[in-house]
Order: structure tokens, then C-alpha cells, then sequence
């Protein structure tokens, strides 16, 4: 494959990119349940239990692409994710190393064991400078294997020290064990953190996002940022047709965001992008096949489900917000991560196209 020359555990030792030895990673008991790999190339399609990909990237801030991206830079110290949600828009990603976006997405986890010492010489050149740096925009930083390979540290560390902002989205309660190095870094830069909580309802998450700790969990974490003076919004994302778009189960989870003390709440309509797509089609044929129609009707000329029913659902997440208190103006800074759906108010077909949502049934 093409990055098999990059990996920190093949016989052939240093690549021409890296002539000292590497100082050894810093890494916690256990494989936060990642195998290592097999001897050999790494192939796609094959079963087997997770594993962690140990490689050495040749750098770690990366530019988004685009005329005018939200952000424009990013840091992702792993690809893949155990967190397995079945529509994660990264999916894809992961067959630009040959492996595949379903099963290999979520048990083949490449690690870049030295994230924190490229960051902190990519900070140290003299051309960059000093733009916000987003992370969690592709693969969750603090997924499982961030339990044993310690690398959020290193790299909170590093911004820190070049007083660099940044912001991190994620649902991955780990964060907390960093909660005083964030706080060391709120007092010199920048420092936005999200969660991402689509929905509170339990029965939905065990099996759409198997691998991620539970949505009042996640909320939990909320609280404990806030305490600590870490203001910390909620994407509300994705919100799923049929699933979790009820009336009633977007105000049980407004509810619940509000009472967690988040800045700010973010709603963001399913969009099902190429190898996303595939993906949660046979999730929702094996789990839910009565939406199929109703999934046919939204997504069956595109990612993006139809403006009218996005503007229906994010407008009716906004007024229930706004009864709860969240997103009032001035209320607070307006994070990086906040991606701003057009979400015009509704007009008469509002309820209509509401209950064609409804009508797959739970």
C-alpha cells in the first residue's frame, strides 16, 4: 500500500525521511482493545479483531481544502475510528490507503506516534502563522486509541507552548483526563471545545454509534468543561431521518444540552457522502428496513437531504433551543467548529414535510 513505507514497525526500519532514531512513545497500559497488525503488508477486506497501524507521518498540519472552508487548517493524529458510527463522513478517507470505508474504517486505525513532534516543528517554522488549527474534523482525536497512545497531550502541549489557537470536536470522554492542560492552554490562546450528541435516545446510539461512550455521558463531560470555565458548545449532529427527528425526541435532547450548560447548540441534518453512503444503507436494511422509502425519497438524488425538510428540522432544533435559553445573542463566543446549516424559516409545507419524516415509524 501506498503508505506501508511509513509504518514504525516494519523490518526495514527508518525510512530515508526519518534518520535519527525516534524518542519512544509515550503509551498507556494495555491497547485500549487495538491488536497489533499481523507481519506483512495490511490488506483490505480481511476480517479480524482491531488493530492499531503504528506509522511515522511525514506531517501533521494539513490544510483544507476549498476556496472558503469553515477552517483552514486541521491536525488528525489518527485515521480510521473505533468509535464505528455507521454514517461518519470520514469513511471514504480510508480508501486512499487501500483499505475499505465499512469494516476497515473502524478496526484498521492508523496512528501517527510522531503527531506531537512533527506539530511542534511545523509550529516552530517561520512561515507559518499561527492560524487556528481544528481538530476532531475527520477522525475522533480521542477515540480508544488515544487511551493507550497518549497523543492529544503532546499536541495540547505543543499549541500551548506556540500559543496557537485551536478547538477540538469530539465525542470521546477521554478528553477529560486533559482537562488541566486545556485549561493551561485556555490562558494563553484560543481554545474551542465541542461535543458532538445527536440525540439522547439510548436505543438509537447503541447501534449507530456502537464504539462511543453514551450521549448523557457525553453530556456529562459538557458539565465538567463548563465548570472548570472550558466553555463548551454541542453540535447536534447528525440528527437522523425517521430516527431522531421527532418533535419530541429533539426537545428530550435540547433539554438535555441545556441542563449540561453547553454555550451553544448546532444542529446538522444526516448528510451521506460516498463510502458513508453505502455504508449506513446497509446498516438501515439490516436494522430498519421500513425506512428505506422514506431514505430513498431524501437522499435518492444526492448526500444532502432536500432544503425544506434540513430548514423544517434545524428551525424547529432553534425555536425549542431558544425556549431553553441556548443561542441567545451575545450568549456566547461563537465556536470554530459551529457549522452554520441555511436554515430559513419554514413555510407552509413545514409540518407536512415533518410527518413524512414521522411516518417511517420507530
Amino acid at each position: 500500500m501506498r503508505w506501508e513505507n511509513l509504518r514504525d514497525d516494519t523490518a526495514t526500519g527508518q525510512t530515508a525521511l526519518f534518520e535519527a532514531p525516534a524518542a519512544p512513545v509515550a503509551r498507556g497500559s494495555g491497547r485500549a482493545g487495538l491488536g497489533a497488525p499481523p507481519p506483512g503488508p495490511v490488506r483490505a477486506g480481511q476480517d479480524g479483531e482491531p488493530v492499531s497501524i503504528e506509522v511515522r507521518a511525514r506531517s501533521v498540519i494539513n490544510r483544507v481544502p476549498g476556496a472558503d472552508p469553515m477552517f483552514r487548517w486541521t491536525v488528525n493524529p489518527y485515521r480510521g475510528c473505533s468509535h464505528a458510527c455507521v454514517y461518519c463522513f470520514a469513511r471514504r478517507t480510508h480508501e486512499y490507503l487501500d483499505l475499505d470505508s465499512g469494516r476497515d474504517f473502524d478496526t484498521r486505525i492508523l496512528v501517527k506516534v510522531n503527531a506531537g513532534e512533527r506539530l511542534r516543528a511545523e509550529l516552530a517554522r517561520p512561515s507559518w502563522r499561527g492560524e487556528h488549527i481544528a481538530m476532531g474534523t475527520n477522525t475522533d482525536p480521542y477515540q480508544r486509541a488515544e487511551g493507550r497512545y497518549r497523543l492529544m497531550p503532546q499536541i495540547i502541549r505543543a499549541l500551548s507552548d506556540a500559543a496557537n489557537p485551536f478547538s477540538i470536536l469530539t465525542k470521546g470522554t477521554l478528553v477529560l483526563r486533559d482537562l488541566d492542560l486545556l485549561e493551561q492552554a485556555a490562558r494563553v490562546t484560543d481554545v474551542g471545545m465541542a461535543f458532538s450528541v445527536g440525540s439522547v435516545d439510548e436505543a438509537v446510539w447503541r447501534t449507530v454509534e456502537p464504539g462511543t461512550p453514551g450521549p448523557r455521558a457525553r453530556l456529562d463531560a459538557v458539565r465538567r468543561l463548563t465548570e472548570r470555565g472550558l466553555g463548551c458548545s454541542v453540535l447536534m449532529a447528525p440528527i437522523l431521518p425517521g430516527l431522531t427527528d421527532s418533535v419530541e425526541q429533539i426537545e428530550e435532547t435540547v433539554a438535555a444540552v441545556a441542563e449540561a450548560g453547553a454555550t451553544r447548540l448546532t444542529p446538522v441534518v444526516l448528510h451521506l457522502r460516498p463510502g458513508a453512503r453505502e455504508w449506513y444503507r446497509s446498516w438501515l436494511h439490516r436494522e430498519h428496513p421500513r425506512l428505506l422509502p422514506l431514505y430513498r425519497e431524501l437522499y435518492g438524488r444526492g448526500s444532502y437531504a432536500p432544503e425544506s425538510y434540513q430548514r423544517i428540522v434545524t428551525t424547529a432544533v432553534r425555536e425549542i433551543a431558544e425556549r431553553y435559553g441556548l443561542n441567545r445573542p451575545g450568549s456566547a463566543r461563537k465556536p470554530q467548529h459551529d457549522a452554520e446549516p441555511d436554515a430559513a424559516a419554514g413555510g407552509p409545507d413545514a409540518q407536512l414535510s415533518l410527518d413524512l419524516a414521522e411516518s417511517g415509524g420507530r
